[in-house]
């Protein structure tokens, strides 16, 4: 070989080296993101949604600020059967528990306001105009109830439920004997 001939040197090319430092960065970036999904905090699958409904007036309301230690949630409809039958019934419940810790939010789900005012009563009732905050719930029919007690779901009651049974009642008593 001559002096004139170059020799192949054994070393990486820039190409080869932008490829070893892109390769090096994005497993960094995949490690990160790794670690960040692992460690991020979870929400608890028990804890009771929240959001903003809309009262009768319009206004927005959190629903968290109605929260007692142990609610109902109950999503109903005047245009629903059902939930216009159970509602002697849940109201005697909430008239039986008034001075406990305990409270009933009455959710009007795509209801026409005046409809469900007129029902209930004005300030009885707050509305889902768009099934929301039911679906964050996870009710896809009504009526549907949600037993909440320190901000976790304890127990859903799905279709209509006689409030007046002892066994509903004692679900209910034994929660706010818990609390």
């Amino acid at each position: 070989m001559s002096d004139t001939e170059s020799q192949p040197v054994n070393r990486p090319s820039s190409v080869k080296r932008g490829l070893v430092w892109s390769t090096h960065l994005v497993f960094c970036f995949v490690l990160a993101l790794s670690a960040f999904v692992l460690f991020w905090p979870k929400p608890d699958p028990d804890q009771a949604p929240s959001g903003e409904l809309v009262d009768s007036a319009g206004e927005e309301v959190d629903l968290e600020e109605r929260m007692a230690g142990v609610t109902l949630v109950h999503f109903w409809a005047t245009w629903c059967p059902p939930c216009i039958a159970e509602v002697p019934s849940i109201r005697r419940l909430a008239a039986d528990h008034a001075n406990a810790d305990f409270s009933l939010i009455m959710v009007a789900v795509a209801d026409d306001v005046k409809k469900a005012t007129e029902f209930l009563g004005d300030g009885e009732t707050l509305f889902d105009p768009a099934w929301d905050l039911a679906h964050d719930y996870g009710t896809t029919k009504l009526p549907e109830t949600h037993l909440v007690v320190d901000g976790k779901v304890l127990e859903s009651f799905i279709g209509a439920t006689d409030w007046d049974r002892e066994d509903v009642r004692r679900k209910v008593q034994a929660a706010l004997d818990g609390v």
